[in-house]
């Protein structure tokens, strides 16, 4: 089944607009392990308007402790997920942390939210994320890049050496809130796409604006490894609650190809 890794940006947004420990990171991403989902992702952005560097150790911390316990119990454990630029300040924060996968994303001062991929024709770009990508695995850290649907550029992310891709599903999202039809034209270029990536040995990952609803369909995305949803998701919650809303996730992603 394809894994589901829950962003919880959104929870330290909530804390950080009043200030305190209030809604509790820690608390919330284990009412979510709790209720099955397969890991914890995280973008600590450089102004820290949600995830904080404090954040990072401290979730790096409840995990190692939660699968001391899993593993007691003969459990198989729960994953971290950090994503960031490619920056000095994120190399050294990743290697810090030591997460178990480090998703590389292209930012753009005073974005929102990540809304594009990489474009490895760029030299400079190329050189830069192949040079993280091996610090990266000398430390045992896999390596996924946050691209598009562009498969002709997916021998450069073998050629610098990621171990996956991590689709910008976005357009496809935008496409199937027009109407199901159009969601089914989006899904044949991610269909292609991730065919195209695992023909390549690279793993297939996906987010953003993932839904119960998108993820009907998405979720038969061939040889798809891995989740990442955070606002959908979050904001499911607030109406049903946390662990329904990651049960209901669960249900879909069940019921799709997966790997």
């Amino acid at each position: 089944m394809t894994q589901l890794s829950v962003n919880v940006n959104k929870i330290a947004t909530l804390r950080n607009s009043r200030g305190g420990s209030i809604p509790s990171v820690i608390l919330i991403s284990e009412i979510i392990l709790n209720a099955g989902a397969y890991g914890i992702t995280i973008h600590p952005r450089e102004d820290e308007r949600h995830i904080t560097k404090q954040d990072v150790f401290e979730i790096r911390e409840f995990l190692e402790s939660y699968n001391d316990n899993l593993s007691k119990k003969g459990f198989p454990k729960k994953e971290f997920n950090i994503e960031g630029e490619p920056s000095e300040r994120f190399l050294d924060l990743v290697l810090a942390a030591r997460p178990d996968q480090a998703t590389l994303v292209p930012v753009k001062p005073g974005e929102i939210t990540s809304d594009h991929g990489f474009d490895l024709k760029d030299k400079t770009v190329f050189q830069t994320l192949k040079s993280m990508t091996q610090r990266f695995h000398r430390e045992g850290i896999r390596v996924a890049l946050f691209m598009e649907t562009n498969f002709e550029q997916y021998p450069l992310v073998k050629e610098l050496g990621a171990d996956r891709i991590e689709l910008y599903t976005g357009p496809f999202a935008y496409a199937y809130e027009s109407s199901k039809e159009e969601g089914a034209i989006s899904f044949q270029d991610y269909e292609r796409a991730a065919k195209d990536a695992h023909k390549l040995g690279l793993g297939v990952n996906a987010g953003h604006d993932l839904d119960t609803n998108n993820l009907q369909l998405f979720a038969k995305l061939p040889h798809l490894a891995e989740v990442s949803i955070g606002h959908r998701l979050v904001s499911q919650s607030l109406l049903v609650g946390m662990e329904t809303t990651i049960r209901d996730y669960l249900k879909v992603l069940s019921q799709g190809n997966g790997v």
